[in-house]
């Protein structure tokens, strides 16, 4: 199986949510991103979270808390680059990182080891995960190789599209099922958090 380190996105500004942030929701009475940690962290040889703003609000979960390197709130490629940034650092024999978004609390056990070995058997360098006939950009297998390449891609060719940024090599995508629940729904609206507490009973 891959080595690699998890980067979980909670560098957005959740203005579907009124502001805030979305990972310190609770869904049955736990933040959102206890259920995301505990679903990711077992899959990973280590765990940060991508944040910014003051990290300290962040505390409680004992996760290392990295910043976006490119200033900008320019998205969830910013992300995937401060993870890979980490993981160089932290974790130099770390082959790949794989990146979610910090509200999704939901994530299947399988999430590394499937994409990794349909990464291996397409012949692939990303590895990407889709689920009810949509694919999620965000969630998805990088080598950390492609570390140099994405900050040439954010910091001079102004890149901001996830999908755009895979495009330019060689992908897969890796289906799972949306029954009984997705396992990449994801909390964008205050009226999500009820819908996720009752999925949350099946999951």
């Amino acid at each position: 199986m891959t080595q690699c380190v998890g980067i979980l996105l909670a560098g957005g500004l959740a203005r579907r949510m009124g502001g805030g942030d979305k990972p310190l929701a609770e869904i049955g009475g736990r933040a959102i991103l206890a259920h995301v940690i505990e679903r990711l962290a077992p899959q990973c040889a280590g765990l940060a979270l991508n944040a910014n703003g003051d990290p300290a609000r962040f505390a409680a979960f004992g996760l290392p808390v990295v910043a976006d390197s490119v200033e900008g709130f320019v998205g969830p490629l910013a992300g995937v680059l401060a993870g890979m940034d980490y993981a160089a650092g932290h974790y130099p024999e770390a082959t790949d990182v794989i990146s979610a978004p910090a509200d999704t609390p939901f994530l299947p056990a399988d999430l590394v080891t499937r994409l990794s070995a349909e990464r291996r058997r397409a012949g692939a360098q990303i590895a990407v995960a889709a689920s009810g006939g949509r694919v999620h950009h965000a969630v998805a297998l990088w080598p950390v190789a492609l570390r140099e390449p994405l900050r040439r891609a954010l910091i001079e060719e102004g890149e901001r599209k996830v999908s755009a940024f895979i495009a330019r090599y060689p992908d897969v995508t890796v289906d799972w099922p949306a029954e009984p629940v997705d396992p990449f729904f994801n909390v964008n609206r205050p009226e999500d958090l009820a819908l996720a507490a009752s999925m949350a009973e099946k999951a």
